[in-house]
């Protein structure tokens, strides 16, 4: 493990290769699963206020999806995430492009019309954050068997979670923080 201010990365985090193979897995990581994508407080305002320039790129049953049961939900274990059509299936913000599944929300990024990229806990997947009681963060690697070929192909490039995962890290703690990272992490190697 490595301490930085209020943060405990795991050493799986550091130790652990990853690359998102999109092509083998489709983006199933949008699909599976029985709760929709964490969000953070901050996030559901920017939700609400970016949803009528996002809504024209979702699909049809994600904006019966929206409107049914609102732009987020509270899951089973009391956590605010994104809703999924039907109550049960895909994030109600995934469109499906080639037969991939992507993110609507980074989709009206990418085209300059919303500022907001995706939510957080999608942009540092497969990194997830638990808040402890004490205030500290503690930064975890997720292992999700629909991302055996991410695994595969972070071990064939030599890439590790956190090299993968710098822009949202960066995104989410700040330069400085990553910067301490990955001297932590030289430290430790040496």
């Amino acid at each position: 493990m490595i301490q930085i201010n209020n943060t405990i990365v795991s050493s799986d985090v550091v130790s652990k290769k990853f690359v998102c193979d999109l092509t083998a897995c489709q983006g199933e990581c949008c699909v599976a699963g029985a709760s929709g994508a964490p969000l953070e407080e901050d996030e559901l305002g920017i939700l609400e206020d970016i949803y009528d320039k996002v809504e024209p790129y979702l699909t049809k049953e994600g904006k019966k999806a929206v409107k049914k049961y609102g732009k987020y939900v509270i899951d089973s274990d009391g956590d605010y995430v994104t809703p999924l059509v039907g109550g049960d299936k895909e994030c109600a913000y995934t469109i499906f492009e080639d037969g991939m599944a992507k993110c609507g929300i980074e989709k009206a990024w990418a085209d300059g019309v919303v500022k907001f990229r995706k939510p957080i806990s999608c942009h540092l997947y497969p990194i997830r954050i638990d808040k402890l009681k004490s205030g500290v963060e503690a930064i975890n690697y997720h292992k999700w068997d629909i991302c055996s070929a991410a695994c595969t192909l972070g071990k064939k490039l030599q890439v590790p979670v956190y090299k993968f995962l710098k822009e949202p890290l960066i995104r989410k703690y700040g330069p400085k923080w990553y910067r301490e990272l990955e001297l932590a992490v030289e430290q430790k190697k040496a």
